[in-house]
């Protein structure tokens, strides 16, 4: 059995027009120690699924289908102080932007006492030890010095490794991280992610990395999914993926990697933009942008179009796409007919 193992997902919003759906069949697992990348531009859903696995999700969001177990026990089904064992002890979250996480009247070690304390009893010195071990942990300078500093007397780059820090302080199964890099300059997002892989390597703890960096993920993850206005298009390994994208989205989004392009040129983009989610296309959410709607002699596949793409298994992933459905089928055939 997975650790982590959420099926059929659907995520909603109340609004006064009318429920919006955030997320749409989302299934995926994850094994004790494994690395998976959540990847896919900005509304695609990654962060509001991230969120929903600790029921996160603000109002009026709400879960309306769908199930999330972890290590055999459905959080959905689960009471929020059930939930509050899990929460930050066995699942941890480092979200986007330390200075909106960190509170920025209490200092580094009274913040991580405080979440000490909040799941086990233990006495304030033995809280601010364990905390000095996680900050060494995490290779911070002068660890000892930071447990008595506030928030905006350290550098991006160091908020970071506090946060990281924080979300190891009780040993957790699995550790989410939502674009934990966005807002570190290069040579500091390198170190950010190279500590992440160490520490998860060598404590055995899963990941949930959410980003848009396909260049990240390809170094982090060993399974990936691809998100777009709320559903997964696409999940594999991650080195399957990168080398060979089945879906026309996936593929769109490797070419418009600044390495794809001739020196000198334009970068390669994907036309248009995301839908809202309150507006979706009709049939695939993404034939409005997709170049193969066209088949090679005009005609149109009114599939993509007309009907929801449904999964088929390419290689060692699955695809929502009809195009991919189409070639599949007819390599197919001509098998059975040699048969």
């Amino acid at each position: 059995m997975a650790l982590l193992d959420v099926n059929h997902l659907d995520v909603r919003f109340a609004l006064r027009r009318g429920d919006v759906q955030a997320l749409r069949d989302v299934s995926f697992s994850l094994e004790r120690g494994e690395r998976l990348g959540i990847v896919g531009e900005s509304g695609a859903g990654k962060s509001v699924a991230a969120f929903s696995l600790l029921n996160l999700i603000a109002k009026p969001g709400y879960i309306a289908g769908g199930s999330i177990h972890f290590d055999g026990r459905d959080l959905t089904a689960m009471s929020d102080r059930a939930l509050r064992h899990i929460r930050g002890h066995r699942m941890s979250i480092i979200f986007q932007d330390p200075m909106m996480t960190l509170n920025p009247v209490l200092s580094i070690g009274e913040q991580m006492v405080e979440c000490l304390k909040a799941h086990r009893r233990i006495s304030t010195r033995e809280a601010r030890a364990i905390s000095l071990r996680k900050l060494e942990q995490v290779q911070i300078p002068s660890p000892a010095a930071r447990l008595d500093q506030y928030p905006h007397e350290l550098s991006g780059g160091m908020r970071q490794r506090v946060i990281i820090a924080i979300a190891l302080l009780l040993d957790p199964d699995i550790i989410i991280a939502d674009e934990p890099t966005t807002a570190l300059d290069v040579t500091i997002q390198a170190e950010i992610m190279a500590l992440l892989l160490e520490l998860c390597e060598t404590h055995h703890v899963g990941l949930i990395l959410i980003t848009h960096d396909l260049g990240v993920v390809s170094q982090v993850s060993q399974r990936m999914l691809v998100m777009y206005a709320g559903r997964v298009i696409e999940q594999g390994p991650t080195r399957e993926i990168i080398n060979d994208p089945q879906h026309p989205y996936t593929q769109g989004l490797i070419n418009a990697l600044p390495q794809m392009a001739t020196p000198g040129s334009r970068l390669n983009q994907i036309p248009g933009s995301m839908p809202s989610l309150d507006n979706l296309p009709s049939g695939c959410a993404f034939h409005p942008r997709c170049g193969f709607v066209e088949r090679a002699d005009g005609t149109t596949r009114r599939a993509c179009i007309d009907l929801v793409p449904g999964y088929v298994t390419s290689g060692n992933g699955r695809v929502a796409c009809h195009m991919v459905a189409e070639m599949l089928e007819r390599e197919r055939i001509p098998a059975e007919e040699i048969r």
